[in-house]
């Protein structure tokens, strides 16, 4: 049986991919192939390369993988913080996503 923080964990994690999945499908272009399964989400670019997005349970992260590179995010009180840089997942896959794409692209939090 899982704890009452893995289970509150995973629900979270859960309703930030799934707002992500909404937000990537409103991009409106061809060039994306973005799966949503339990706790993972992976984004294939037809143009080449591949993202994904992963719950890490036992560290209460969110790994990211794109571009021979990896980021590891933790919940705070602002968001979802790179763990070393600080930096904000939606601005890593605003630049992920825009560098792919050729053209500006955001996210909300």
């Amino acid at each position: 049986m899982q704890n009452p923080e893995e289970l509150q964990f995973r629900h979270t994690v859960d309703g930030a991919l799934k707002k992500l999945m909404l937000q990537v499908d409103q991009l409106d272009t061809d060039d994306i192939d973005a799966r949503l399964t339990e706790g993972v989400f992976v984004v294939e670019f037809e143009s080449g390369g591949t993202f994904v997005l992963s719950q890490q349970v036992p560290l209460r992260e969110l790994w990211l993988s794109a571009f021979s590179r990896a980021w590891h995010f933790s919940l705070r009180a602002e968001g979802w913080r790179e763990r070393d840089t600080n930096e904000a997942l939606e601005s890593v896959l605003a630049s992920i996503f825009s560098r792919k794409l050729g053209r500006p692209v955001s996210f909300r939090a």
